[in-house]
């Protein structure tokens, strides 16, 4: 498995570009497609349970970063999200993926399992990362792929790469205010058909206007209950739920 750092490259156009050129040379057919993945599983035909069951046995967060709000997706949701996109959209099957904050690729292996033609996971942090090529070689899944790197700091570069984007961003809490609406335009912006996105519903009318701001079209798929765990020293509850909206959002350049 190849971890792809930023670091590892001059400057800002190179960074991506072995990963932009493998992936569009993947999407014209002048390379061989990876498999879709495990050896044991017929993955494209997996029912919800069946994906939840398997998704419950990714590793997570070891020791979360509140900075960067480190909550993992939950399986059940993680499942329930990627089913609706893969069965009600078709934006999954032999699709490019890319995972935004990927952390230990709940999403992207999940991408994955329901066939996927390639999922690339975008993370800052290298722990995170860490665990999740540990994931990725414990389901021995071929399809997938890593790049540690600052969303917030994506270039051009990445535009129109990916057919579908999918993330849990960071919320824009404590003192991150306004990342998640980062994460949101380099998204749409990195989409060629649509992204996908948990957002608290608390700033629902914060993000439709932002929507209509950009000209994207904005669904809400579901109503959701996140249930985060007390993954920190100074959470005084065991959990804590957090009202989340499911949104689809049909891609289009970001003019601003």
């Amino acid at each position: 498995m190849l971890l792809l750092s930023t670091t590892a490259f001059p400057s800002a156009p190179a960074k991506f570009q072995f990963l932009v050129l493998s992936l569009r040379a993947l999407r014209s057919g002048t390379t061989e497609k990876p498999r879709s993945a495990s050896k044991t599983i017929n993955m494209k035909k997996l029912k919800l349970k069946e994906l939840e069951s398997c998704l419950q046995q990714v590793d997570t967060f070891e020791n979360p970063k509140l900075l960067l709000e480190q909550y993992p997706t939950r399986p059940h949701i993680a499942a329930c999200m990627l089913y609706t996109i893969h069965n009600t959209y078709d934006d999954i099957e032999n699709k490019t993926i890319a995972d935004l904050g990927c952390g230990c690729g709940m999403l992207s292996i999940g991408s994955a399992m329901l066939g996927a033609g390639f999922c690339v996971g975008l993370d800052i942090d290298a722990d995170a990362l860490e665990i999740f090529n540990s994931n990725i070689e414990d389901f021995e899944l071929t399809n997938v792929n890593m790049v540690q790197c600052d969303i917030c700091s994506l270039s051009d570069s990445m535009s129109d790469t990916f057919d579908t984007v999918i993330m849990n961003p960071p919320f824009g809490t404590k003192h991150n205010k306004g990342i998640d609406m980062i994460f949101l335009k380099t998204a749409l912006q990195m989409a060629k058909t649509a992204v996908y996105s948990l957002h608290k519903t608390s700033t629902r009318e914060h993000i439709q206007k932002k929507a209509a701001e950009w000209e994207v079209k904005m669904e809400v798929l579901a109503e959701l209950r996140f249930d985060l765990p007390a993954s920190y020293k100074f959470h005084k509850k065991k959990s804590v739920d957090i009202e989340v909206d499911f949104i689809r959002f049909s891609a289009k350049k970001v003019l601003n």
